[in-house]
């Protein structure tokens, strides 16, 4: 259960996170933010998850303020008590990279296509960044899993492809659904693959004082 005293907002649609969330016992209200993905040039991929979650927790509490609620809040509890009444905000945002090269949610299906294809019989990395914190504190972590995909064929892509798992999925593929069966091996975290590391983000709540186990 959190704690009392914060109301958590999940700057994310993705259904993959609240669930993972709800995996350590958190209920969240759920605020999607929209950015600008775009990678600026000679950005590592790294760098590229940390800006973007930072920024669609930034985007989070500026939605907060324009609907008046840390005004409200600060109003009814004075400003002495607002420092115990914050809004926690959880961001994040994960990308697939083969040799440094950002692959992220697929265009079309040829650009899912293309993208398998390129991460067919490799290793490849999956980087997953969480931005965390109050109006006052943010603090960005990330997890970064090496992953190994089997060859596969033409026939595999087309039927995944049919499919449809490929949408809104950066890499073009889930390891939580079929595509898991392709993944040889990983070194890292699993649910950072899946777009929410839990150990990560059980340590930045820790430090806001929600209880988690």
């Amino acid at each position: 259960m959190s704690h009392v005293n914060h109301t958590i907002y999940l700057a994310s649609r993705s259904p993959r996170r609240i669930e993972l969330l709800k995996q350590l016992g958190l209920n969240c209200k759920v605020l999607p933010t929209d950015i600008d993905e775009s990678v600026i040039l000679h950005e590592l991929p790294a760098d590229y998850v940390q800006r973007l979650a930072k920024q669609k927790a930034e985007k989070c509490f500026q939605m907060l303020a324009e609907q008046n609620l840390t005004t409200f809040d600060r109003h009814i509890l004075g400003k002495d008590d607002f420092a115990e009444h914050q809004y926690l905000v959880i961001a994040a945002d994960t990308s697939v990279a083969i040799h440094n090269e950002i692959l992220g949610k697929p265009k079309d299906d040829n650009d899912a296509r293309a993208m398998l294809k390129l991460l067919s019989d490799s290793w490849h990395e999956v980087h997953t960044a969480i931005a965390m914190g109050t109006a006052e504190k943010l603090q960005v972590m990330l997890s970064t899993t090496n992953v190994e995909m089997m060859p596969l064929s033409d026939a595999q892509i087309e039927a995944y492809i049919k499919g449809g798992e490929q949408k809104d999925k950066a890499g073009s593929y889930g390891i939580q659904g079929q595509a898991g069966a392709w993944i040889k091996r990983i070194e890292g975290s699993y649910t950072g693959v899946m777009g929410l590391p839990i150990h990560e983000t059980a340590l930045l709540l820790r430090q806001y004082g929600v209880n988690v186990i």
